[in-house]
């Protein structure tokens, strides 16, 4: 169990690191970090998106997201806010829409490359998989707010 735990936690940690780096390195040209590229890119998926639903989204919480759209909307990326709403909608600029459509090509192709190998069925079952693996994660951390967790452990594992 040890070892799986160890293979596990290890090929997360990659994945995420190099998913950080990539965005990183692709995004540099355009002065974007990380979170930046998370909101532009479901802001040009999406169209309109509120604070809200860009924190459901991204997985960040409200003030991470506060300063990704504070940045953004500094930098002209996002139109300025009326009003700092979190339920107000935010667009993005022609800037921001160009930028964003650049990042979404760029994300297409690393996929496509890192996806090269693998069947139609094999991703699916991954991605499958993933979910699964995410859905009882966020179930065990669920545990942690009720004070259940290790009556909770004790009858899963």
């Amino acid at each position: 169990m040890e070892e799986k735990f160890q293979r596990f936690s290890l090929l997360m940690a990659n994945i995420n690191r190099s998913i950080r780096r990539i965005k990183t390195e692709e995004t540099a040209e355009f002065d974007l970090k990380s979170p930046h590229v998370s909101c532009l890119y479901y802001l040009y998926k999406e169209k309109k998106l509120t604070s809200k639903k860009l924190c459901e989204l991204c997985e960040t919480d409200k003030a991470g997201i506060s300063r990704s759209i504070d940045y953004l909307e500094h930098n002209g990326y996002l139109r300025k806010r009326i009003k700092k709403q979190y339920k107000n909608p935010l667009e993005l600029t022609e800037r921001g829409r160009e930028v964003a459509e650049k990042i979404a090509e760029k994300i297409d192709a690393i996929f496509a490359a890192i996806g090269e190998g693998l069947s139609e069925e094999q991703k699916r079952i991954m991605y499958e998989a993933l979910e699964t693996i995410s859905l009882r994660l966020r179930e065990v951390c669920d545990c942690y707010k009720i004070g259940d967790v290790k009556s909770t452990l004790a009858e899963e594992f």
